[in-house]
């Protein structure tokens, strides 16, 4: 891992964002990109009056100046840090910065204060999860030390989730943590035992697995029903540290995480989410 994106709107959960990029960073010896994305309108950027240069910048030296406060603490020291202004009005966007800059990895904090819903759904980082080719990583409280040891990686084990999980694989591998992988099966959308492990099995054998059959073996079926409550009813009696899913383009997370998924569940739900695009 080389690049990590961090974008910035001077919160504290940019802070929580950028504290566990610096954390990753000094593992993996790489940099970290910094991005404000100021937002500003195409008038106050393009046009020659001088009341809209004048605005346009004010706005960016207060940018370089709370970017001075912001990047002012002790967890970045010995980290390569680039800050950049980008004056992007759509989040979606980032994904082209991240690309051009050649992130591995897009770090985002969320306030999501009643729980993976919200951060998902209608935000600012449900955006960047739907349209980001390159693999994000929401985070929503403070980690001092980040460094996750058990990771569940859920999907459904169709052809489409092969490049996410592979992807996972190699993320989780370079990080260090042991991934777990986790098939929900539904109440009202009930397969018998064979025909998951059938699925599962071409699922491995496409994904180029070496050793599928032993690779079935430790694969979680875990019985819910809703997907939502599956996977974090399995993350909380398992003690994962982290939780990794294959995303559906434009669709992003709001299918996923939508629907009867209870409220409880989603608000005790500290974990960090990583998600890799199908």
């Amino acid at each position: 891992m080389k690049k990590i994106v961090v974008p910035v709107d001077f919160s504290r959960h940019s802070e929580y964002a950028m504290e566990v990029a610096a954390n990753i960073a000094k593992k993996q010896n790489a940099e970290v990109i910094a991005i404000h994305m100021m937002g500003l309108s195409e008038a106050v950027v393009t046009r020659d009056e001088s009341k809209e240069v004048f605005e346009a910048m004010y706005y960016m030296k207060l940018a370089e100046k709370r970017f001075a406060e912001f990047l002012d603490k002790d967890y970045l020291e010995g980290v390569k840090v680039t800050d950049a202004v980008h004056n992007y009005k759509i989040f979606s966007e980032l994904n082209d910065v991240a690309r051009d800059f050649g992130a591995d990895l897009i770090i985002m904090g969320s306030h999501g204060s009643s729980g993976l819903k919200e951060v998902f759904v209608g935000s600012n980082t449900e955006k960047v999860v739907r349209t980001s080719e390159i693999p994000v990583l929401v985070i929503k409280h403070r980690h001092e030390n980040f460094n996750p040891e058990f990771g569940v990686f859920a999907c459904d084990f169709l052809e489409n989730s092969v490049g996410p999980y592979k992807r996972a694989q190699k993320m989780f591998d370079a990080l260090g943590i042991k991934m777990q992988m986790l098939y929900v099966n539904l109440a009202g959308d009930f397969r018998s035992t064979r025909e998951i492990e059938k699925r599962i099995l071409d699922f491995l054998k496409n994904a180029g697995e070496s050793n599928p059959l032993e690779t079935l073996n430790s694969v979680i079926q875990y019985n819910e029903y809703s997907v939502e409550a599956g996977i974090f009813g399995y993350s909380q009696v398992s003690n994962a540290d982290i939780i990794a899913l294959p995303t559906q383009g434009r669709q992003g997370l709001a299918h996923f995480f939508s629907g009867s998924i209870g409220e409880d569940v989603v608000n005790h739900s500290d974990l960090p989410v990583m998600t890799f695009k199908v």
